[in-house]
């Protein structure tokens, strides 16, 4: 399994490593991009074009969005998407969907998806996950980061109920879920913006004193402020068994993978 990070991961890049090693599968990792050919000025295609040729798979994120499109276009190996830019992290929904199935089961859901809902890649590929089950969506966000145009087409598209808010005044107690997102400061275009609205969406153990008994907080994390130390300790905090949903979940998602490389090719992969 090739491992091609473009930019910064720690849950996604070892988990699925640690996935990886434990189906028996050996990895290989591209390591920083400052010292590959990247910084050459190889492009994307000749880039995935020939580590095709180390690797039975290709874990690729990247800072542009379609990037693993563009990538599974060169290869006839199977390409995960890892993250593509302020785009999407369908790995990172897989195992939020699990976590969200083992705590409420995935019908008859209102999930509350709060933070920075424009930039933030994991709520744009969880919003479209959950229209596939019965579930109730609200937004909660500054005007500044609400979903794009585009995202909330494409939900209004599939008659998912949706709703979008500035704050969590008398949302919290109708919520099974509450996904909270950090504001990402590395996709702002502009540092003076980020300041502004940085800060502005922090939950703490107050916030979800009315909120139901079996309220499950997640976070894709990194967190930064969002999420104050004080809920780590009540029963709502998820986000660590979150994460470490990843490995069976990404552990599920490769065997599957190399198993459908090896039907289509009809010979078997050396792991």
């Amino acid at each position: 399994l090739a491992l091609c990070f473009f930019e910064p991961s720690t849950r996604t890049r070892m988990s699925f490593d640690s996935a990886a090693k434990r189906l028996g599968m050996n990895t290989i990792d591209m390591g920083d991009v400052d010292s590959s050919s990247v910084s050459k000025g190889e492009s994307l295609a000749d880039t995935v074009r020939v580590i095709e040729g180390y690797a039975d798979a290709l874990v690729l994120r990247h800072p542009s969005e379609g990037a693993a499109t563009l990538a599974a276009e060169h290869v006839e190996t199977p390409v995960v998407n890892a993250g593509d830019g302020a785009g999407q992290h369908p790995s990172q929904t897989l195992l939020d969907l699990h976590t969200i199935r083992e705590n409420h089961g995935l019908d008859d859901l209102t999930v509350g998806i709060m933070g920075d809902l424009k930039y933030g890649r994991t709520v744009h590929s969880l919003a479209a996950a959950l229209t596939e089950f019965d579930a109730n969506q609200h937004f909660i966000s500054p005007e500044s980061l609400r979903l794009p145009r585009s995202v909330r087409f494409d939900l209004h598209e599939t008659g998912a109920q949706i709703r979008e808010h500035t704050d969590l005044d008398g949302i919290v107690g109708e919520l099974d879920v509450l996904y909270v997102t950090r504001i990402q400061k590395e996709r702002f275009p502009d540092e003076n913006e980020y300041h502004r609205v940085a800060g502005e969406y922090r939950i703490d153990a107050e916030t979800v004193e009315d909120a139901a008994d079996d309220l499950s907080v997640m976070h894709p994390l990194p967190r930064v402020d969002e999420i104050a130390p004080d809920l780590d300790a009540t029963d709502h905090a998820r986000y660590f068994e979150q994460a470490h949903n990843g490995i069976p979940v990404r552990m599920a998602l490769l065997d599957t993978l190399i198993e459908n490389a090896e039907a289509v090719e009809g010979q078997e992969v050396d792991r």
